[in-house]
């Protein structure tokens, strides 16, 4: 799965229609639709797409075709979405209508090819599930942990230091598991 961490943007001109496609982050999707149609009064439709990974690392997907014909729009723009298997992404078309009908066939190509064309825009990443674990530690070891931590790649999103120092990290299963050996002798997991 993959995954973009900015907006990007591209347009489409068919017989005189521009699609006007913006690619997202999930979580900035809701602003940006209300903003694009602030900035964009004349346009004729917002159709949309998204994919997310809820709290139980299911996929939601949901797609809408804002006023175009039933299937023509929304739906052909998700189904890029899940070719590139982009996941906490959403797409936002903005359309205005050029004064030729495209037909149905037309429209499919027309939103897909707008999807595609933002897609080769952006920057991807993969996309790993992270874990979180909290680790205790003599302070003795504070230096070479913290160093540790940085050389893996493995976030240190709490510290505390009580009788021991206790930390609680995150980051993807396998460098979890790599930085964990390389550490048994020092830290304990709790």
């Amino acid at each position: 799965m993959q995954y973009i961490k900015e907006h990007y943007t591209d347009t489409l001109e068919v017989k005189q229609s521009k699609f006007i496609a913006h690619l997202t982050p999930y979580a900035e999707y809701e602003k940006l639709l209300a903003k694009l149609k602030e900035e964009h009064p004349k346009a004729r439709h917002f159709v949309t797409a998204f994919r997310y990974l809820n709290e139980y690392g299911q996929i939601v997907e949901s797609s809408s075709d804002d006023g175009e014909p039933k299937g023509t729009s929304g739906k052909p723009s998700l189904m890029v979405l899940q070719g590139k298997n982009l996941i906490n992404t959403a797409v936002i078309v903005v359309r205005y209508f050029g004064g030729t009908k495209l037909g149905t066939g037309g429209l499919v190509r027309a939103y897909s090819d707008a999807v595609n064309l933002v897609i080769e825009k952006a920057e991807l990443f993969e996309y790993k599930e992270c874990e979180e674990k909290k680790i205790s530690f003599s302070y003795a070891d504070v230096r070479m942990v913290e160093y540790e931590c940085e050389a893996e790649d493995i976030l240190i999103k709490e510290k505390s230091f009580e009788d021991k120092a206790l930390f609680t990290i995150e980051a993807p299963k396998e460098q979890m598991e790599s930085f964990l050996k390389k550490l048994e002798r020092v830290v304990h997991i709790h």
